[in-house]
């Protein structure tokens, strides 16, 4: 059974590089790239033309949109679908107005890399001393680059809640305990949505579960794939 992991915004496959080998005896990963696309549609089609016939899906924070398009593309290629830290709401005023001050930037403006403040903000407070971690992060964003971040930036996110319903492969959500970028509010609504989900918590964790708590978080996904029913038909 292969794995395909969907990174979030401004993230590679680095994101998942601590959680791999811990997942290698369920499957093979392949990782998803969002960096070509303008739209959480096309960024699925990608994905799908480059996945294995059949996988178990993981998507973190706007790859979570991702999951979800390629489940509504290719539901029969799904065997199981896990959502780390993300939503299913539409773009807030304050992430609207973002998208439309950077619509209005050309050149240089628009990108000069992640700063400090706003990756220790995505980090549980007691993780705002991890060197380690804010390093990968600011990293991967100037791998990417500035057309990346304009892409990624200008892209519109759904209301997806009242289709919730119509996701039927099994499905897990996982949160962050003190996620500051994506409410708790918000993965019990995902829980919630997708019929006989399973929902859970990673401790001592912010935004960046995968950096922030591999181990864990890999031990959470590797328990739910072996009950039964789950990443097999």
């Amino acid at each position: 059974m292969a794995i395909l992991l969907v990174p979030g915004f401004m993230l590679d496959a680095d994101l998942w590089r601590d959680l791999v080998p811990a997942l290698s005896k369920y499957g093979p990963a392949a990782y998803a790239d969002l960096s070509k696309d303008s739209s959480i549609e096309a960024m699925a089609s990608r994905a799908l033309s480059e996945a294995p016939p059949e996988f178990v899906l993981v998507g973190f924070s706007m790859g979570g949109y991702v999951a979800r398009e390629i489940v509504r593309q290719a539901a029969g290629r799904v065997r199981a679908l896990v959502l780390i830290a993300t939503s299913a709401r539409s773009d807030s005023d304050v992430q609207r107005q973002r998208r439309d001050a950077i619509a209005g930037q050309t050149g240089s403006a628009v990108f000069k890399g992640l700063s400090r403040s706003a990756v220790v903000w995505s980090l549980h407070p007691d993780h705002a001393g991890r060197a380690d971690i804010i390093a990968r992060i600011q990293s991967a964003g100037h791998r990417l680059g500035g057309d990346v971040f304009r892409r990624q930036s200008l892209i519109v996110r759904r209301d997806e809640r009242e289709d919730l319903h119509l996701i039927r492969c099994p499905s897990l959500v996982i949160a962050g305990d003190e996620d500051r970028l994506r409410s708790r509010a918000e993965a019990i609504e995902l829980h919630q949505g997708l019929a006989g989900s399973q929902f859970e918590i990673i401790e001592n964790t912010g935004h960046m579960v995968p950096m922030e708590a591999p181990q864990r978080l890999a031990a959470v996904i590797g328990e739910w794939l072996q009950q039964p029913g789950v990443g097999s038909r």
